[in-house]
């Protein structure tokens, strides 16, 4: 791969194969809980359904990140998608006790993937106002998005 393409990609990168390593660490608390228990317990059914619940937003945390990375800028991409991963493993974890538990944990994953969300389109819109008006605000929006993604950590 050109060194310069992965320069523009490496930390993308980097969240992914944490995501997934997380994705198999989920896997295997919901097998290691089925094996220890012969009857489908609550705790294994709250482990599927976090698992679950998980994986349904997965393609949709993926698909931002990576756009917003490429579409705007790849270090608040990578960052909030550290902070998702944080925070979906918080919600995991909270599952496994009470499913209240996991009540923040789901609310603060929906305002990374706003955040991550707003960034792909503030992207797609600089694109277009470079390409057909000759107005190119990429500078000052990669600035205001380097600036705000530290904010993605307030309760």
């Amino acid at each position: 791969m050109d060194v310069d393409v992965m320069e523009h990609i490496f930390l993308l990168v980097l969240v992914t194969l944490l995501s997934v390593l997380q994705n198999a660490f989920f896997a295997l608390k919901v097998e290691k809980e089925c094996k220890t228990s012969n009857t489908k317990s609550a705790a294994f059914e709250r482990l599927s359904c976090a698992k679950g619940n998980c994986m349904d937003t997965y393609a949709t945390f993926l698909a931002v990140m990576w756009c917003a990375g490429i579409g705007l800028s790849q270090v608040p991409a990578a960052f909030a998608g550290v902070v998702y991963l944080w925070v979906r493993h918080q919600y995991f974890i909270g599952y496994m006790g009470q499913t209240s538990q996991s009540t923040p944990g789901f609310l603060f994953g929906k305002r990374v993937l706003l955040f991550l969300f707003l960034m792909c389109f503030v992207g797609i819109m600089n694109f277009l106002l470079a390409q057909y008006c000759g107005s190119d605000y990429k500078e000052y929006i990669q600035t205001i998005t380097k600036a705000a993604s530290p904010l993605l950590l307030l309760p």
